[in-house]
């Protein structure tokens, strides 16, 4: 029988004849937590009186309330710092050095092909885009690996998502994943790998990869997986750690069900609140905004930068109307720089920011007052995900989230001239 690529690789990695259903134990090339999940990681782990510590495979990196907002966070922050000072991790990003941790795992090399990562973060499956079989895990499961290097698994079933065509100007990743997430619901993939194939899948940038798989959890996803081709090599060309083997599905794989999405047909999506699931096209719309939010580790890369500003350019934000930028690392924000495209958004009258999730969680900076609403590039729009309880949120992709900034309402880029 044929194996999907999420067999393939929990086989790789535990040594067995790994099929779905099946609990198997992993060996877990990267774990990964942040300034939240950490420290409660680190109390576990000493609570296992083990001497032994996977050092190589353990992945720091504050960046949830970091720059501190108060006192609690600073501690955290501390404890991180400081854990990884006493038991010298070579991998631990300080601020300024950093930033938001999905994007950072790409940017450093830890994602690649067939790597086996966990996270002690939900959107860890964002590395499915690069090939990887990723997926969030608790602190507690954290420890566990760090002293073990391994965790134990249940191999998913897997979702084929077969891909044609190619996206029109202004729709991206998330507007494909918004759709996928609407016509499945939130729990339409439960403990599910999705997997994209066809010949669609060459015309979707490995920037807009990564999107998707970073929201395959919002439909319940276990994993969103791409195959490696040669956008995946050329992507991680030079920055990726050590050696990589590819992976690719069997032409037998057995999948629970098939999806089919012609993107050529796929129109701006934004997901009302309070959930990714509640998704409309974007014309069809007629909502005012307060905020507009560009960033996340959903699209906070340099090619959402890029899309957003090419819009905003020689424009201004409309009146009342607050917009922030965050790019999602010290890297992002270096080639904006270098770009002029921090010129642009502070031009058009944008805030920007160094790298943090702070606002993405409802942590810190671009909390929404009660009745405010926000549209944002960010993964989730529950009920007061960045803010009061009484806001409202609505996903959509960098370029409506731009357009939306200037009109002052959610639009497409196309509905600018109107205004």
């Amino acid at each position: 029988m044929g194996k999907t690529i999420a067999e393939k690789i929990l086989s790789a990695k535990s040594g067995t004849d790994a099929h779905a259903g099946q609990i198997v134990i992993a060996n877990v090339d990267y774990v990964m937590v942040n300034d939240v999940t950490g420290p409660i990681a680190f109390r576990e782990y000493a609570k296992l009186s083990i001497d032994k510590m996977y050092k190589d495979r353990m992945v720091l990196i504050p960046d949830h309330y970091v720059p501190n907002k108060d006192v609690a966070s600073a501690v955290q922050a501390k404890e991180m710092r400081d854990f990884a000072h006493v038991h010298g991790i070579k991998n631990y990003y300080e601020v300024g050095k950093g930033g938001v941790c999905h994007q950072l795992m790409v940017e450093e090399g830890f994602a690649a092909p067939g790597r086996l990562i966990v996270g002690a973060d939900s959107h860890t499956c964002t590395y499915g885009g690069v090939n990887a079989m990723s997926t969030g895990i608790g602190s507690t499961e954290a420890a566990v690996a760090f002293a073990t290097g391994k965790l134990w698994f249940k191999v998913p079933e897997t979702i084929k998502v077969e891909l044609t065509g190619k996206f029109k100007p202004n729709v991206g990743g998330k507007d494909l994943i918004i759709r996928i997430i609407t016509d499945i619901g939130v729990d339409g993939a439960n403990y599910m790998a999705f997997e994209f194939h066809g010949p669609g899948v060459a015309n979707v940038t490995v920037s807009d990869r990564l999107t998707i798989a970073n929201m395959a959890i919002e439909a319940g996803g276990k994993a969103g997986i791409f195959p490696c081709d040669a956008r995946t090599v050329d992507y991680i060309k030079g920055t990726v750690r050590g050696t990589y083997v590819p992976v690719d599905a069997d032409p037998d794989a057995q999948y629970c069900c098939v999806l089919k999405y012609d993107l050529g047909k796929i129109e701006p999506m934004v997901a009302f609140p309070h959930l990714p699931s509640n998704g409309h096209p974007v014309r069809e719309t007629d909502v005012r905004i307060d905020q507009a939010y560009l960033g996340s580790c959903t699209n906070g890369r340099i090619e959402d930068m890029r899309a957003a500003a090419k819009i905003v350019k020689g424009r201004k934000v409309a009146d009342g109307v607050r917009f922030l930028v965050v790019p999602a690392t010290q890297k992002v924000y270096r080639q904006m720089l270098d770009e002029g495209l921090l010129q642009v958004f502070l031009d058009c009258g944008a805030f920007i920011s160094g790298p943090t999730c702070g606002a993405c969680l409802g942590g810190y900076m671009g909390i929404l007052a009660k009745g405010e609403r926000a549209v944002s590039s960010t993964n989730r729009n529950f009920i007061g995900r960045m803010g009061d309880k009484d806001s409202e949120v609505y996903l959509a992709g960098p370029e409506t989230v731009a357009a939306s900034a200037i009109a002052g309402k959610i639009v497409t880029p196309d509905e600018l001239e109107e205004f």
